[in-house]
């Protein structure tokens, strides 16, 4: 198993990569075409965007310029704040597939849990996924508290929920309840900042198996089975971050990591964010 070929496979039947570069604040524009290259010559077939970002058009040129067929990139994109409500979505839809330059979309994103909106966003969702141009849908940033309201009216479960998550933040009751509602959870700043690397657990655990901090971050992901989207447009480390299928950690190593939770977040709480 490696980069290439490691997949887990969605509710509804869609496989998707358990490692896939995210490309928050790449520029667009050379910086995230080249990111884009170096991350498919790599292996990588799963790439991470939102509107947000604004480089969904280079996003796009890349994924076209590539020698790797479209049916074997997974692309991922979202729907920002400003944007949520029924119409308003099916616009920003429409709009992201224009800059993206594709015609169906492998997974679309709620990126956040807009209070009074995020039910008429997931509606739009569910009409896109309906109209077979998106081939999974799901969330970002959801609590328990808001999974629980969505499926109130949902008539398609979220097949994502993408939240922050690493050792200093274990998120343990959203990994359940997604685990027992069959949504697959999704790591964004899988890193933290770095800082978690000097971190003496880390050192060690990555010392003993002769690995960077980064990869025995991104593999402890793998092993709760945690898909993880490191960010980088570092053509070195974006290699480094894709080597880790050929080792495993213990259940010892796994606990100790597990134990370094301080329930931190480096981005915004979805129960009082801001954005």
């Amino acid at each position: 198993m490696n980069v290439k070929t490691a997949y887990t496979t969605l509710a509804n039947g869609v496989k998707m990569p358990w490692l896939g570069l995210g490309v928050y604040k790449a520029e667009d524009g050379t910086e995230v075409e080249k990111a884009i290259h170096s991350a498919l010559e790599a292996g990588y077939r799963s790439i991470d965007t939102a509107s947000f970002y604004f480089n969904e058009e280079g996003v796009g040129k890349a994924i076209k310029e590539s020698n790797v067929p479209r049916e074997e990139i997974f692309v991922t994109t979202k729907v920002w704040n400003d944007d949520q409500g029924y119409e308003e979505t099916l616009a920003a839809f429409d709009k992201s597939m224009s800059k993206l330059g594709l015609d169906v979309l492998d997974l679309y994103l709620v990126h956040w849990p807009v209070a009074d909106k995020y039910k008429e966003t997931w509606r739009a969702l569910e009409t896109l996924y309906k109209a077979g141009k998106v081939r999974a849908i799901g969330v970002s940033n959801f609590q328990v508290s808001h999974l629980e309201e969505l499926m109130e009216t949902a008539e398609i479960k979220p097949m994502v929920n993408q939240i922050e998550f690493h050792p200093y933040l274990t998120q343990d009751k959203v990994r359940a309840y997604c685990r027992e509602n069959k949504i697959q959870v999704e790591a964004w700043r899988p890193l933290t900042k770095g800082d978690i690397f000097t971190d003496l657990t880390v050192k060690q655990i990555a010392e003993a198996h002769g690995k960077t901090p980064a990869q025995v971050l991104l593999r402890w992901n793998i092993e709760h089975q945690v898909v993880t989207i490191p960010k980088s447009v570092t053509p070195q480390r974006i290699v480094e971050n894709s080597l880790i299928f050929d080792f495993e950690l213990s259940v010892d190593e796994i606990r100790q990591l597990d134990q370094l939770n301080q329930d931190k977040r480096y981005g915004p709480d979805p129960d009082t964010f801001e954005l």
